[in-house]
């Protein structure tokens, strides 16, 4: 399953990042899609099977579901 998440700040997305990779879990940062809104401007992709509860760190602003052009919420602070 592919995830977008949002976050409140720019340090926070890289923190998510550096969070991901050391999971071993590829991620990358992207503009935020225009269908989401986010304080910061910058978005996560990346894609997961397992429960993506522990993800929600406290820089998260959202975690989206993406279902072909369409995204889902999942989390929203």
């Amino acid at each position: 399953m592919e995830y977008v998440v949002t976050f409140h700040t720019q340090n926070g997305a890289f923190k998510f990042q550096r969070f991901l990779l050391g999971k071993q879990i590829e991620v990358k940062l992207m503009p935020t899609p225009r269908k989401l809104s986010s304080s910061c401007g910058i978005a996560a992709s990346f894609e997961y099977e397992g429960e993506i509860q522990g993800f929600i760190i406290e820089e998260v602003d959202g975690v989206y579901l993406k279902e072909g052009i369409e995204y889902k919420v999942i989390y929203k602070d």
